[in-house]
């Protein structure tokens, strides 16, 4: 399991310009099944993103295709987690 923080940068003003193909790789995401959450950093910050069922390199290279992060409105810091213990409903991560 991943958590992908992607943090405005210094071109965040750029980020209206790029808008409709970040939300089209986020949909990617989620269609594939990999993103299972995606929100928002406040305040306004950026975004976050849990990822599961992916390899790390995997993740990256789905990351990189980010428009967000190609162009670097965003900076990509991707965590690995090898979960331990979950909530029932959440039984699934544990693998």
């Amino acid at each position: 399991m991943h958590i992908v923080l992607l943090r405005f940068s210094e071109n965040k003003a750029q980020a209206a310009q790029f808008m409709e193909g970040h939300k089209a790789w986020i949909q990617r995401g989620v269609d594939d099944g990999v993103f299972l959450l995606v929100g928002s950093l406040q305040p306004n910050a950026g975004g976050a993103i849990l990822a599961h069922g992916v390899s790390l390199s995997e993740l990256q290279v789905r990351v990189n295709e980010d428009p967000f992060v190609d162009k670097v409105v965003v900076t990509a810091e991707v965590l690995e987690i090898t979960p331990a213990r979950a909530d029932e409903r959440l039984s699934f991560l544990l693998g």
